[in-house]
């Protein structure tokens, strides 16, 4: 019996494949907003505590959008804080316990996967100047391509297998952050166009019942995407690494 913890996963994609993998017969750790604010580095830090000290799959499912900007008391823009900061820090607080596994695998959801649109503000992380939803968004999903070539990069003994996995349009909810007239627009787009979570989750347990073997995986809806494009650069990743732990080392005791 696999230990799968899904951040993010009372809900949207995260919950849909937390209930198809507690039917397969594995042990699921939902992590969702009653358990740590995933926005706050300190609590981020402080959940890894609390975590078995062997786990199979870690799924890194959280987000949170907005159309206005939202900075956190430790002074972090939401999107940021959740979206990047803490999927960086539980990759590398809970590589030890990944490592215990026979098989230790890390499923990013909603990477670019290899979508040329937006990029890293590197001047301005937390986005104070000219701040957009789709700004954000796209930082974040640049940022998540960059965290898994990071992890391959810094941590080059471990056998743990990353996957950046980009399921496109699915019918998750998000539409619920943002402001009308947007949010009827948008729902009613992906009630129709988009996937269900339960289709989502179905191709996503498959993955995971069947993994790639190599050490770093980048899917669009299951179709693999060239590491040699841009967007995992190995010397931008380990610019990122660098910048994260700076960020985050003062909040985590």
């Amino acid at each position: 019996m696999r230990t799968v913890v899904i951040t993010g996963g009372t809900r949207g994609i995260g919950g849909a494949l937390a209930h198809r993998l507690r039917q397969a017969g594995d042990r699921v750790i939902a992590i969702g907003s009653a358990d740590a604010d995933l926005t706050s580095v300190r609590q981020t830090a402080e959940l890894t505590h609390r975590l078995p000290d062997k786990i199979d799959v870690l799924v890194l499912a959280a987000g949170r959008f907005g159309q206005r900007r939202v900075v956190t008391d430790e002074g972090f823009e939401q999107t940021f804080a959740i979206y990047v900061l803490s999927r960086y820090l539980l990759a590398e607080r809970l590589r030890p316990a990944l490592d215990r596994a026979e098989a230790p695998l890390i499923l990013n959801l909603s990477g670019t996967g290899g979508i040329r649109a937006g990029g890293i503000n590197w001047n301005d992380l937390q986005l104070a100047d000219g701040y957009s939803l789709f700004k954000a968004t796209m930082q974040g999903a640049r940022a998540n391509d960059l965290l898994g070539a990071g992890f391959a990069t810094a941590h080059p003994q471990s056998q743990i297998r990353y996957v950046l996995y980009n399921p496109l349009f699915v019918n998750s909810g998000m539409h619920r952050y943002l402001r009308q007239p947007a949010r009827a627009f948008v729902g009613a787009s992906a009630a129709l166009f988009g996937r269900s979570t339960d289709t989502a989750a179905t191709h996503l347990a498959a993955l995971l019942a069947q993994p790639p073997t190599a050490r770093l995986t980048a899917l669009r809806r299951g179709a693999p995407v060239s590491l040699a494009r841009p967007e995992f650069d190995r010397s931008t990743a380990a610019r990122l690494y660098t910048l994260l732990a700076e960020l985050t080392a003062p909040h985590c005791g």
